[in-house]
């Protein structure tokens, strides 16, 4: 059985930064992108960051420049980086993993992230 565990989450102000921290546990041969998702009281949940097994990186525009992500690959650790936090990027934030080769999705149990203005 595969788990992730995420941790980092907590309140700060405005402006300020947060880095949430994902690791995998279990019978893992690899995962092929692992990342992060965010959801907001009453809207669906939404991407935020995804790496693939060889580092490429997506971004939503909303996140672009403020977040970083990374990952490694040896401890099945994903990390995000968030600088210049806004109220807006106040959610739940899940970790995700995709193993290979079976394509089956994997999900944290959230971590909460709130900004205050």
């Amino acid at each position: 059985q595969v788990q992730l565990v995420e941790s980092g989450g907590g309140l700060v102000q405005a402006g300020g930064s947060l880095r949430l921290s994902c690791a995998a546990s279990g019978r893992i041969f690899r995962f092929n992108a692992m990342g992060w998702y965010r959801q907001a009281p009453g809207k669906q949940r939404e991407l935020v960051a995804s790496i693939t097994f060889d580092g490429v990186i997506n971004y939503p525009d909303s996140v672009k420049g403020r977040f970083t992500a990374s990952r490694d690959n040896a401890k099945n650790t994903v990390y995000l980086q968030m600088n210049s936090l806004k109220p807006e990027d106040t959610a739940v934030y899940y970790c995700n993993a995709v193993e290979w080769p079976t394509g089956r999705y994997y999900w944290g149990q959230g971590t909460q992230v709130t900004v205050s203005s």
